[in-house]
């Protein structure tokens, strides 16, 4: 498949395992890999070990999900041997990690880039968890500081993710715009009240809505980024198909993240995007993947 992604890796596919999705273990990341994924996103890693929240923390309805699981996480200093396993798939590992200073974030890249990472995502839009993610991320000053200083101390690619609770997409895109590449979006904060039980479901009140209910709000946001900034962008929320894939392609997105879908689909959603992606491309006659990047763009 021809097709340049400018996000400063290699990728043999556009088709990117999400953060949070079985990714904790290296084992499950090589498996992802090994069956068609164009490289793989780790679960968000802070500086120590993180318990998360206690169950319930997910609630699952028909091709949506609300998650709060709480940034549970090994700590990076416990995640070398998780990335080594990893990478022996040969493919992309993007690290994903989470803080609340500059140099926490550019402590956490640099060890991230000693794993052997080929980019690292910065997780400034996580929406249930207090002081991460989210907070950190709705601050134009400390975002644009974070970036700065992560860009000064690796030699890697940097992507970040940014949330879609803010009320400004492009002021966010814009304070981290030394970024090499945004990822939008995040969930979406949501909940779920138990009618007999008359309380929320999940233990933390609050979670992030992923799946398809969340697919035209990312495929907006991606638009808008990428029209008003031109930097690549990797778009994620509600892909379960090529169909779904190609709004966000032509939109402008350079590559996709799978999530949610993988829960009732199964992770041959990657081959099967593949394919489905050849035929499409066959059928309409391109040649290259590029042509189709922000078509749709007026």
């Amino acid at each position: 498949m021809k097709f340049n992604s400018n996000l400063g890796i290699e990728l043999k596919n556009p088709f990117i395992l999400a953060s949070g999705i079985l990714d904790e273990n290296g084992y499950t990341l090589k498996r992802i890999l090994e069956s068609g994924a164009g490289a793989a996103v780790t679960k968000s890693i802070g500086s120590v070990e993180r318990k998360g929240f206690d169950p319930p923390v997910i609630y699952r309805e028909e091709h949506s999900v609300i998650n709060a699981i709480g940034l549970s996480n090994p700590g990076i200093d416990n995640y070398g041997y998780e990335m080594k396993i990893a990478l022996s798939a040969g493919r992309p590992v993007i690290g994903s990690i989470f803080g609340q200073t500059p140099e926490e974030f550019a402590d956490l890249a640099k060890k991230m880039e000693s794993y052997g990472a080929s980019a690292v995502e910065l997780n400034l839009s996580c929406p249930h968890v207090n002081g991460y993610g989210m907070e950190v991320g709705s601050d134009p000053e400390l975002v644009s500081s974070i970036v700065t200083e992560v860009k000064s101390k690796i030699n890697i690619p940097v992507y970040s993710k940014l949330s879609p609770n803010t009320s400004d997409m492009v002021k966010q895109a814009m304070a981290a715009e030394k970024s090499d590449a945004y990822v939008l979006i995040n969930t979406v904060k949501a909940m779920k009240i138990d009618i007999n039980a008359k309380k929320p479901i999940l233990s933390n009140i609050y979670g992030g809505l992923s799946g398809d209910a969340i697919k035209p709000i990312g495929v907006r946001y991606v638009y808008e980024v990428k029209k008003e900034t031109g930097k690549p962008i990797i778009g994620v929320g509600g892909i379960n198909n090529i169909n779904d894939a190609l709004e966000y392609i032509m939109a402008g997105a350079s590559a996709v993240e799978i999530g949610s879908a993988i829960s009732y689909k199964g992770i041959s959603i990657f081959n099967n995007l593949s394919k489905g992606l050849k035929e499409y491309m066959e059928t309409n006659s391109i040649n290259n993947l590029n042509e189709l990047i922000g078509v749709a763009i007026e």
